[in-house]
């Protein structure tokens, strides 16, 4: 694309970008779109929205390609001081952007969508999204505000955010292993999790113990000034609560998210015995230690290589489609991925979509089944991006819940290929890969959850030191975990590490959403597979464009009742069955 920020062409197309922001905010002036007296769309407005639309597109196509570019350097080496100050040159654009989209709100409100649909293609185009837009009009403050709080947010939330990245990313420490001390970074430590040597394992939580509070009082800083922030705006565009914002901006209904909590919060006790069985099946007495949850099976393979990994999740992808498995071939060939984790890269995983089809994907690969299963999932957002390549940026405009549907339909597809060959101890030990995410997506995000909502709520009154962020962080995994894990053990710091924490609002949930929802999907494949996969790369393409409730039901599926939840959770609680099973003969005497 560019041979680096240097390059004239990466230059032009800066320059560009704000040039054109520059010429759509000239355009929205010239066509009026801000709030107006309610009228019924005429053939001037519908040639106004025809207009707005495609060049509102044309920027946001721009910057998003040039946000990609810059955030794959900063993602994978945080102390790239040029890239560093080209994404916040990017933000102050962003900033610009944003309140543009607060006007075209106010306008489609006062005109309605569905008018506006009626006397333009574009807005017949885009009427999912225009009625989302409509909707969020009843949450703004005036343009003078909405324009203000987008400037200002790219040194308040937008600042402290990226300086969790920072932090976080740049710490290393000391590991007392057992060939050994080393001074490591934390994303190579947070690895060590799957380490098949216990001692290892523990070596590596009692690491983490002792560094992350060096970057605590800054982590809790960026914290608080986030949810501040988040709490005074959701405040005067009067949102109800943090949540009811976060539900919006998911697409999904209230009735809807109380349904999944409901059987989530039905389904912790079973949660909480198969993670006694497998501390047990670690030496566990009392619950599951913290450095254990993520722990291999003593009895099962070792660590598998990059290449093994890569093949077993092509292949559960062949059993789908020639189209998904070739997925797997493009992104190696292409070098759509970085694997490795090193100093100054982020941690964790993530996709990101790119030029045309093509995405970006970081991973921090430790050899483990489990980072095989991660493979899968951020493949399977990649396989996502290409069914929203011919998507414009507004029609592909992702809630996080919505987005989660193909990377958790990728990962269900590579346990049910080893599940069904798979017996004794090798089945054991893939349910216990499979189990060991499940149950962070279910319980230790609900413990997330918990979190969250607790510093939302002390945070309407005053800011939070350290200390309590600890204490609640404890009580929220005592609450979610209970007897699962022992919790002289427990991590306190885990919102410290979590970038998923420091953003206006829950981040958490949605990830149990997709868990579930891919679940349902899953379920549908079994039952026809020639049909679903006619109507599922469709769904993908439009989920940017359609609610929640709207996506499941073109699957026959309503996300509004708690049935379909406990159904989902139902065929996990056979996998813990099954797993308990399996792990009798490990537990005689």
């Amino acid at each position: 694309m560019h041979e680096s920020f240097d390059s004239r062409s990466f230059a032009d197309a800066m320059e560009r970008l704000g040039a054109d922001v520059s010429r759509l905010a000239s355009l929205f002036d010239e066509h009026e779109i801000r709030g107006v007296e309610p009228r019924t769309p005429t053939a001037s407005d519908g040639a106004a929205a025809d207009a707005v639309i495609s060049a509102f597109n044309s920027v946001a196509e721009a910057n998003n390609i040039l946000g990609a570019y810059v955030y794959a350097t900063v993602s994978t080496d945080s102390r790239h001081e040029r890239a560093q100050g080209l994404l916040s040159e990017l933000e102050v654009t962003d900033s610009k952007l944003s309140p543009l989209v607060a006007r075209l709100a106010e306008w489609v409100a006062s005109l309605g969508a569905d008018g506006l649909a009626k006397v333009s293609d574009q807005a017949r185009e885009h009427l999912g999204p225009l009625r989302r837009l409509q909707a969020r009009a009843e949450h703004q403050m005036s343009e003078t505000e909405e324009h203000l709080y987008a400037e200002l947010s790219t040194t308040g939330s937008s600042a402290w955010g990226r300086l969790q990245g920072d932090v976080t990313s740049q710490l290393k420490t000391r590991v007392e292993l057992p060939d050994g001390a080393k001074e490591l970074p934390m994303a190579a430590i947070r690895g060590m999790a799957s380490n098949p040597d216990l001692q290892v394992r523990k070596a590596a939580y009692e690491a983490e113990m002792r560094a992350w509070p060096t970057i605590g009082t800054a982590c809790a800083a960026a914290m608080n000034a986030i949810k501040g922030e988040a709490n005074a705006v959701n405040r005067r565009r009067q949102w109800s609560s943090p949540l009811d914002a976060s539900l919006y901006a998911n697409s999904v209904s209230r009735a809807t998210f109380d349904a999944m909590q409901s059987a989530v919060h039905a389904s912790l006790p079973d949660f909480r015995r198969w993670l006694r069985v497998k501390g047990r099946l670690n030496g566990d007495a009392k619950g599951i230690s913290w450095w254990n949850l993520m722990a291999p099976l003593s009895f099962a393979p070792s660590n598998i290589s990059w290449n093994e990994g890569v093949q077993l999740v092509r292949g559960a992808f062949s059993a789908y489609s020639d189209e998904l498995a070739g997925l797997v071939d493009r992104s190696l060939n292409e070098q759509w991925i970085d694997a490795e984790p090193r100093e100054g890269k982020v941690g964790g995983a993530f996709c990101m979509s790119f030029v045309g089809d093509r995405s970006l994907v970081l991973l921090n690969w430790s050899g483990s089944v489990d980072s095989a299963q991660t493979t899968a999932h951020e493949l399977g957002h990649a396989y996502h991006n290409t069914q929203l390549a011919h998507r414009t940026p507004m029609q592909r405009n992702l809630p996080m819940a919505l987005a989660e549907t193909a990377s958790i339909f990728c990962e269900t597809l590579v346990v049910e290929e080893g599940l069904s060959r798979l017996q004794g101890d090798e089945r054991l030990a893939l349910l216990d890969v499979d189990l060991q995410g499940a149950a962070q997506v279910v319980v230790d995000i609900h413990s997330r959850f918990l979190f969250e909502s607790e510093v939302f709520a002390r945070r309407q009154k005053r800011t939070l030191g350290v200390s309590e962020l600890n204490e609640l962080m404890r009580e929220s995994q005592d609450r979610a975990y209970g007897d699962g894990i022992d919790q002289s053990t427990a991590h306190p710091y885990m919102w410290i590490l979590k970038p998923h924490y420091y953003g206006s609002h829950f981040y958490n949930w949605p990830y149990t959403y997709g868990l579930l929802f891919g679940l349902g999907l899953y379920a549908q494949y079994q039952r026809d597979p020639e049909r679903f996969r006619n109507g599922y790369d469709t769904l993908l393409s439009r989920a940017g464009m359609d609610s929640a409730e709207q996506l499941g039901a073109s699957f026959g599926l309503d996300v509004s009742k708690e049935d379909f939840w406990t159904a989902s959770l139902d065929v996990l609680r056979a996998r813990m069955r099954d797993y308990e099973q399996l792990a009798a003969p490990h537990l005689k005497g």
